[in-house]
């Protein structure tokens, strides 16, 4: 069993994971207003990648027989002036998600929680590949332009982008191993 503090923190995580998803969806929905569907499709399989994220802090809470406390989601931006600005607002806020699950693996080792300490590594490696994505397209787009030929290109690239985690939740989902 985990500690209520413990598992206070891991319901406010799900609440920034969710809220990954929800700014994911508006970056799809503004890039898609703009023609951009390579941009939107990318930005549409993060917002899969965020839910499941969600979900295996949700299952595990299940498996830990602590409660869930689901809390209101703030609305994010509707729209943002260039695509540039999409990818630096991502990056920011993968760093905000990069440092509160920092902050339950650092809560988990000062209550000597070896099962979420060990639970929480999976999504401190995500995040470095997270960081690293958003970073690499930030400097295509700087490369490519916000306009033109470019950044037609980039849109091609990053509509290539395919759906390869688990989005059916209504079986449950796995805290470890593949599909993460």
């Amino acid at each position: 069993m985990i500690s209520k503090a413990m598992a206070e923190t891991i319901n406010k995580q799900i609440n920034n994971e969710m809220y990954s998803a929800y700014l994911y969806m508006a970056m799809s929905a503004d890039c898609s207003s703009k023609g951009l569907n390579g941009f939107a499709k990318w930005f549409m399989v993060q917002y899969h990648e965020e839910m499941l994220h969600a979900m295996k802090f949700y299952n595990y809470l299940l498996d830990q027989g602590a409660e869930i406390q689901l809390q209101g989601i703030k609305e994010p931006p509707k729209t943002f002036a260039t695509v540039r600005e999409m990818f630096e607002k991502t990056l920011e806020h993968e760093k905000f998600i990069t440092k509160s699950i920092n902050e339950i693996a650092n809560q988990a080792q000062k209550e000597q929680d070896h099962a979420t300490f060990t639970f929480v590594q999976w999504y401190i490696t995500e995040q470095i590949e997270e960081e690293k994505n958003d970073t690499e397209i930030l400097q295509r787009l700087k490369l490519a332009g916000e306009s033109g030929p470019g950044l037609f290109m980039l849109d091609g690239a990053l509509g290539a982008r395919a759906v390869t985690v688990q989005t059916d939740f209504s079986t449950g989902v796995p805290i470890t191993g593949a599909g993460a």
